[in-house]
């Protein structure tokens, strides 16, 4: 029996439910009753364990020095991991040491024989290092996606795993000389105080039918917005509705800065080689896409924007590891549909697996950051917020 394979097809029921794909059957009404009294209960939960940090009976850490939270309220989608790329990097020019914490969501555990062990020789269980600032330590499935897409690309950039950011950030500190943290996927880690605390909201797509898991996307309750600094309204395209989405925010937070930014394909790049395609090469082309991204659409969205033909396209569940069979057959029908290329985002490209033969050519849409409102570009903006 395939674990992951029902674990997937359960998140997506779950997804179809909460995005009211799944009307008229009565079981369907009656769990999507059930989930929405877990979704109050675990509201209850959230806020008691702020109230707890807020009053102090639990404690936030300060290790000494600059630490950037960056997050977002919903799960997923937001295109958080090229914001954390972009103020890792920027900060390292600037001349700070720098190093990314993260949860390494979906990575591979320890076995749970070591794990006990572990417990009871009390041996303190060192962060995993997915780079040390000078060469790549660990693969995706060990590190995590975002973790091994951000030190594949930020080669002088320490980065880190652990789920304890309080351990790790330690350990950056004292072992490897950081003057800098940024943590990733960190609004709702409370552990550590961080100087700045960045919210990415999606523009498109901000709070979904607003409701907390699991019956909605929220991970927090929509007025906790009032404990961010910076809010990046991410996906932008610098409509109308932007308005509204700005009023709304600024009802829970008036203190907030508020910066537009929108997502912009790059290039292409082959997965398997490296080599660099300017995006003229989709202009008419006949594309098989494949994706396990949370929001798949605005993927597919900027390929047939830049003059891309899709042909045919697979949608996996967020952080699907692909196993070699399915790429096979994949491409199987992708050629009987017509496809000359297939495509994929830059974050499902680190779990393909290898292939010895490759009848298409297998490329991922790098896309980047681009800040929309005014004349300040991303560099000075990440500049005029972490060094004033």
């Amino acid at each position: 029996m395939d674990f992951n394979r029902l674990s997937e097809n359960f998140e997506q029921y779950l997804i179809d439910i909460i995005s009211g794909k799944h009307k008229k059957r009565k079981r369907d009404r009656t769990f999507k009753a059930f989930l929405f009294i877990l979704s109050r209960i675990y509201r209850s939960i959230v806020q008691l364990r702020l109230s707890l940090y807020s009053e102090r009976i639990f404690r936030q850490r300060i290790l000494g020095c600059l630490v950037i939270s960056v997050g977002n309220l919903t799960c997923g989608g937001t295109g958080k991991t090229p914001v954390v790329e972009i103020f890792a990097r920027t900060l390292a020019e600037k001349g700070r040491k720098v190093a990314i914490l993260s949860r390494g969501y979906k990575s591979k555990k320890k076995s749970l024989l070591t794990r006990i062990f572990d417990k009871i020789l009390n041996r303190e269980d060192p962060p995993r290092i997915v780079s040390d600032g000078k060469q790549l330590l660990l693969d995706s499935e060990h590190s995590g996606d975002e973790p091994y897409m951000l030190a594949s690309n930020l080669p002088k950039t320490v980065v880190l795993v652990d789920k304890d950011r309080v351990k790790s950030g330690r350990y950056a500190i004292r072992e490897m000389g950081i003057d800098t943290l940024i943590l990733d996927d960190a609004f709702q880690y409370l552990g550590l105080r961080p100087r700045f605390n960045i919210l990415l909201v999606d523009s498109t797509n901000p709070f979904d039918n607003h409701h907390l898991l699991p019956r909605g996307f929220l991970r927090e309750p929509i007025k906790n917005i009032r404990r961010a600094d910076v809010i990046f309204l991410t996906k932008s395209n610098g409509g109308k509705h932007l308005k509204h989405i700005k009023h709304f925010l600024q009802k829970h937070n008036r203190r907030a800065e508020m910066i537009e930014c929108t997502h912009k394909p790059k290039h292409l790049a082959d997965i398997y080689t490296g080599k660099i395609e300017d995006l003229e090469l989709l202009k008419g082309a006949k594309i098989a896409c494949i994706s396990g991204i949370a929001k798949p659409e605005g993927f597919e969205a900027f390929i047939r924007g830049l003059g891309g033909e899709i042909l045919y396209f697979e949608r996996f569940a967020d952080h699907h590891r692909y196993q070699q069979q399915e790429i096979i057959n994949f491409v199987n029908v992708s050629i009987n549909k017509g496809a000359t290329m297939i495509l994929t985002t830059e974050k499902d490209a680190v779990r393909f697996p290898k292939l010895d033969r490759r009848d298409l050519q297998f490329y991922f849409l790098r896309v980047e950051i681009d800040i929309l409102s005014g004349q300040e570009t991303f560099n000075e903006c990440i500049s005029r917020i972490c060094f004033i």
